[in-house]
């Protein structure tokens, strides 16, 4: 009986259209928790599972799972039909914060991140005071490898400045075209938590609305998936995609550059050279159509967004530098960059303050006596462990 009523509720799974959120545990001891999940994921349309690997039976009676943080990161929580990534934004509590830039504290010491801003006057200092503090600002600048530039500056904005910055994301760290061999969305849920959220005009304009801080990268996946010396290239669409919105809403426009990828590791087999191999094509492929595919008939490489795993050498570390330019003032400026010449000018003059930033740090570092992780430990070792370690003269 038990049997047939098992087989009679999963042939009506199908029929359950309601949002589902699936958790399971990995050390269940009674039942088998992650199996039953994914048996549920197939079944169920609009179903979501989260694994908890180093969890028991008991999830909800171990004090390590916050169900509320879990919600947050899967943007389950709506006031609406649909979620708003705007309006039902929940910022993230200091202890969850605290958390998620904790669990990345062993990447942040590695690569000891230096900030400079510019302030109004023109003047170039360390930390972040050059940021505004209210909204709406845009920061604009140069993706690094892999996107590993966003976890250093997600979390110096916050525990500097008390900013929770809204960054544009690429949809695959949403949603999937079919599930496959890319890293499980879940893998996100922490930039989810953190305000990240699908690049859309709409959303864009949302956000504006709400006068937060928010972060672009043009070059989008083809600067993170970059290939053999193109380092610190960019690849932005020939167009403007931003200017306009943020002159409707008078938002600062902030350029700025990274750099310090190439102090990590170094790119020697790129997309060109497994392409060459018919099965790592045909690997590479499948993995890009598993993504949610944007700026398609753009034209130009920056609709080249192949997904794919480069071979990279590693180094000994070095160093993340971050500039942020003097801010452009957008206010008032609404009329004037309606018209698609001057929104275009002004597009170009962030593309140029973005690559000065860049040319800028790259010789700047040069004279950073901390710039290798081993002066850096060294200096630690020989003070307080929380001291800020020095970086070249500005």
């Amino acid at each position: 009986m038990l049997k047939s009523a098992s087989a009679y509720a999963d042939s009506r799974l199908y029929a359950i259209k309601a949002q589902t959120l699936i958790l399971c545990s990995g050390k269940d001891q009674l039942l088998p928790s992650q199996q039953e999940g994914e048996r549920l994921r197939q079944l169920l349309p609009n179903c979501e599972l989260r694994k908890f690997d180093d969890n028991g039976h008991f999830l909800f009676l171990e004090g390590s799972l916050d169900l509320v943080t879990i919600i947050k990161g899967t943007s389950y929580y709506r006031r609406g039909k649909y979620h708003d990534y705007a309006s039902d934004f929940i910022p993230p509590s200091r202890d969850e914060a605290n958390k998620i830039i904790e669990s990345y504290s062993l990447f942040n010491f590695i690569t000891s991140p230096v900030m400079l801003s510019t302030l109004e006057d023109g003047k170039i200092v360390k930390g972040l005071a050059g940021i505004p503090s209210e909204g709406p600002v845009l920061l604009v600048g140069n993706h690094m490898l892999l996107a590993l530039d966003t976890v250093s500056l997600l979390s110096q904005m916050y525990t500097e400045q008390d900013i929770i910055v809204r960054g544009m994301a690429h949809p695959l760290m949403f949603r999937r075209r079919k599930r496959g061999r890319l890293p499980e969305v879940s893998s996100f849920d922490w930039l989810r938590v953190m305000g990240i959220f699908p690049v859309t005009a709409t959303n864009l304009f949302k956000l504006f609305s709400s006068k937060s801080h928010v972060l672009l990268f043009p070059g989008g996946v083809r600067e993170a998936f970059h290939r053999k010396g193109e380092e610190y290239k960019l690849f932005w669409p020939e167009q403007s995609e931003f200017v306009r919105i943020a002159a409707r809403f008078g938002a600062k426009i902030i350029p700025f550059g990274s750099v310090g990828e190439d102090d990590l590791g170094q790119v020697v087999i790129d997309y060109d050279d497994l392409v060459k191999i018919p099965y790592l094509r045909s690997e590479i492929e499948n993995l890009t159509n598993e993504a949610v595919q944007l700026r398609a008939g753009v034209g130009g490489e920056v609709e080249n967004q192949q997904v794919y795993p480069p071979g990279i050498l590693p180094k000994v570390p070095g160093r993340f530098y971050y500039y942020f330019g003097k801010p452009i003032e957008t206010d008032g400026r609404k009329q004037e960059l309606k018209d698609k010449d001057k929104s275009q000018e002004l597009y170009l003059e962030v593309k140029t303050e973005v690559e000065r930033c860049i040319a800028y740090l790259k010789e700047k570092r040069e004279s950073d006596p901390y710039r290798s992780i081993l002066t850096r430990s060294l200096y630690q070792a020989t003070h307080a462990p929380t001291s800020d370690i020095p970086t070249f003269e500005i």
